[in-house]
């Protein structure tokens, strides 16, 4: 299958190296360009690419909005974000987890970080900078969070069971599908429903919310 992907920026020289590095991959094809929010926004509901790379800061509409249009509940977009950008600030981070990004990535990262991390977009998974992993990870643990607090969050609609509790604490240790089904001894099938249902116990679109409830509700073990 070919993944068919759309690249935001307001630098077309960034644009540019993006589309060499990712379309010197057999299975990856750049189908659309856009310099401002507002025209990914459009580009993005027209093309209806399987992954959105967007920048934050463009002019018009930065990709933070961007990407809480696009994962609308009531959006009918179906295909993934990833936010690709300079700056590490948490007030870019959260936000873009928060409205459903399924990674993070620094533009200093390289090229090996931004084809995986397309490729996990797609796959269901997620791929964030490992510095700003450690961050987030130091956020929802600090002083005051986890331990069942879930830092302030609501509740998640419905109890997880216990099985979907151990489950979600290994998500948020990062661990993939197959990890968890060979550490539990079921099969990645089983896994994958589980994960299902979590998602939609916890209101979270993918792995990195799932992470992120796991670690602010104390289902996390290690770091």
């Amino acid at each position: 299958m070919t993944i068919r992907v759309l690249i935001a920026d307001d630098q077309e020289m960034v644009r540019r190296g993006m589309r060499r590095i990712l379309e010197s991959q057999p299975d990856i094809e750049v189908i659309g360009e856009a310099a401002n929010g507002m025209d990914a926004l459009e580009t993005a509901k027209r093309l209806r690419p399987d992954v959105a790379l967007l920048d934050v800061r463009m002019p018009r509409m930065d990709g933070l909005e961007v990407t809480r249009n696009l994962l609308a509940p009531t959006a009918d977009f179906r295909g993934r974000v990833v936010i690709v950008t300079t700056f590490d600030l948490d007030e870019y981070v959260y936000p873009a987890l928060r409205y459903g990004a399924s990674g993070f990535l620094l533009k200093r990262s390289g090229p090996t970080l931004l084809v995986e991390a397309v490729r996990a977009a797609v796959a269901g998974d997620s791929l964030i900078s490992p510095s700003v992993t450690v961050r987030l990870l130091r956020h929802v643990t600090g002083p005051g969070r986890g331990s069942g607090a879930a830092a302030g969050r609501e509740a998640p609609v419905e109890p997880l069971t216990k099985r979907e509790i151990e489950i979600a604490g290994k998500v948020a240790e990062g661990l993939t599908n197959a990890d968890i089904a060979t550490e539990m001894f079921i099969s990645p099938g089983t896994v994958k429903t589980h994960v299902a249902s979590i998602q939609r116990k916890l209101g979270v679109r993918n792995r990195v919310g799932i992470a992120v409830r796991a670690w602010e509700m104390g289902y996390a073990t290690k770091c």
